[in-house]
């Protein structure tokens, strides 16, 4: 149950019935349709819960706003209600305080729920597939597939929170220029070996890295020179095979040792074997999109931009000012661009296997894409403004000692996953990568990472769970163990610590929701945060051995709620809740 959401619908209720008896009573004009905005005050003194029902009211109804809140405030009924009292305030806000049955009924909500405290039916009967990270399967995956990574299951996780049905999806570029730029320097690499360095000049755009060495290296191993006076393009199709069926498994094995398992491993190679690429230029140029030239097959992006552009309200005028400009689909060669298998990958999504969204994560720089591939599924007739909705991310800053650490993949210095989660735990790699915005670069402080205090985000949040296990432990020891929530009197929970521990425990199926509304994981890392200081204010402010035992159960079963918040929400995160540290 979300007890903000239904503290928030009563209050709408209780000043609707409100008005209707004052009406009724002769003190207000009757029969006007009035909502006002229910909200939570920013300031704590202001109560729970504030309406302004009665400034939207004071046009129809013709009053003071005053008076209006004067009289529904004498109206009020607020008998078997969440709310203790009603105030007025300012210009005639309506401000509520939360009581008892409130706050006892936040208890019972955790304990009855458990795990699913927090999930919803929003997306019930609703397809979406999240894909993420998609690496090209050319060498090792870096830090933005890292950050790609636990955004894509993060997210995955929150909307299967919210009721939808939820895939996890890797498209595996395993074709195009990527993959024969891939191709040409692992066979430089393996000539090399056979004829020398020097004797084969390697290509200024191949990839660096050592991890293509090591590939040549290991296909020589295994199968020898002989592949040396093999016609070039199978000795290129080889050795490209034989570094993608390596390559694949170990980003399996890492995405693994992430904490992150898929679905489907989707392969764009499947794409082009089937004929959907065809199939889909083909479905483009029947709706008039394409055209030759210079014996390549185009399309109209620009007209199909203008046609986005206009349904979603910019003027003539604006859209003519834009550089728009059209995308090869069919090279003169006959072979199709990247682009154009793109296209064809998500009419695969959202056509054949019915997805109702597509959300894509991806990094930053593919920005200038998401307007064009959207609006070339809007030419196929598939809505892609609307159902291909894509999260951008910014880059990662990795730091050690204060200072940046450079990564370059093109120089073949790239810090790998593997490499980093060497050095770090995956817990504190997923909450640090998670810990910005999508739209915010993030710093990653590998010094605070494996730090074991306060300081450390994910530490703290651990650690606020660990200390509530070993109470909990301790005091079973000694006979006193977590009541039943019906067995607690709420009346006792009266401090400020605890009644703003309760309402941040209460909040967390909302903070869900937000989060996924605003497809950004990173509000469950400051509710996570938020939580944990709540909580340690609480116990540092609030006895729990020692006390008269009607005080202490009232108390450990906060606690024992608090402790079931924070592994649910860092089970969403991927993160470990462990009872020691």
């Amino acid at each position: 149950m979300n007890m903000m959401e239904a503290a928030r619908r009563q209050v709408e209720t209780l000043t609707q019935r409100a008005y209707e008896k004052a009406a009724q009573a002769g003190k207000l004009p009757a029969g006007q349709a009035v909502k006002g905005q229910v909200e939570v005050p920013k300031d704590p003194r202001n109560g729970d819960w504030a309406t302004s029902f009665a400034l939207a009211a004071a046009k129809p109804l013709g009053q003071n706003p005053r008076q209006i809140a004067q009289a529904l405030l004498e109206e009020l009924e607020l008998e078997g209600s969440y709310f203790s009292k009603a105030e007025i305030a300012g210009p005639g806000f309506l401000n509520f305080t939360l009581g008892e049955r409130w706050l006892g009924e936040v208890l019972a909500a955790i304990e009855l729920e458990g795990a699913d405290y927090g999930r919803c039916d929003d997306g019930r009967g609703k397809k979406v597939m999240v894909e993420f990270v998609s690496a090209n399967p050319t060498g090792p995956m870096h830090m933005g597939n890292a950050r790609g990574g636990v955004l894509g299951d993060t997210l995955a996780a929150i909307l299967d929170k919210l009721g939808y049905e939820v895939s996890r999806e890797f498209y595996v570029n395993d074709a195009g220029n990527q993959i024969a730029k891939f191709a040409h320097s692992l066979e430089c690499r393996y000539l090399q070996l056979i004829r020398g360095e020097d004797a084969v000049a390697f290509p200024e755009d191949g990839y660096q890295g050592e991890d293509i060495r090591e590939l040549a290296a290991a296909y020589r191993a295994k199968f020898g020179d002989a592949l040396a006076d093999a016609p070039e393009a199978q000795r290129q199709e080889t050795l490209a095979k034989f570094g993608l069926e390596v390559n694949i498994p170990k980003m399996r094995v890492d995405l693994e040792k992430y904490g992150i398992q898929y679905d489907t491993w989707f392969l764009e190679s499947t794409l082009h074997d089937s004929g959907a690429v065809a199939e889909t230029v083909e479905l483009l140029n029947q709706r008039g999109y394409l055209y030759e030239k210079e014996g390549a097959l185009w399309l109209n992006t620009s007209q199909l931009l203008r046609e986005k552009f206009l349904r979603e309200g910019k003027t003539q005028e604006q859209v003519d000012k834009l550089e728009l400009k059209d995308d090869v689909l069919r090279r003169a060669n006959g072979f199709y661009t990247y682009f154009a298998a793109d296209i064809a990958y998500h009419r695969n999504k959202l056509l054949d296997r019915g997805y109702d969204a597509a959300i894509n994560v991806w990094g930053a720089d593919h920005h200038g894409h998401v307007a064009r591939l959207q609006a070339a599924l809007d030419g196929l007739g598939l809505d892609g403004s609307h159902r291909l909705v894509i999260v951008l991310m910014q880059l990662v800053n990795l730091l050690q000692d204060g200072k940046p650490v450079r990564m370059s993949k093109r120089s073949g210095k790239a810090i790998a996953l593997h490499d980093l989660l060497d050095e770090v735990s995956v817990d504190a790699a997923r909450f640090f990568f998670n810990s910005s915005k999508p739209t915010s670069p993030v710093d990653f402080d590998l010094d605070l990472a494996v730090r074991e205090d306060s300081e450390n985000p994910v530490y703290y949040v651990q650690y606020a769970h660990a200390r509530i296990c070993t109470l909990i432990a301790k005091l079973a020891e000694e006979g006193l163990t977590v009541p039943a929530a019906n067995q607690v009197d709420v009346s006792l929970l009266s401090s400020p610590e605890e009644l703003a521990l309760l309402k941040t425990l209460a909040r967390f199926p909302e903070e869900i929701r937000a989060a996924g509304r605003s497809l950004d994981p990173s509000q469950l890392n400051h509710y996570l945060v938020t939580l944990a200081g709540d909580f340690h204010r609480f116990y540092n402010a609030n006895r729990i051995k020692g006390e008269a035992e009607a005080v202490a159960l009232a108390r450990l079963k906060l606690a024992d709620a608090t402790r079931s918040v924070i592994a649910n929400a860092l089970g969403l995160l991927g993160v470990r809740a462990p009872e020691k540290m």
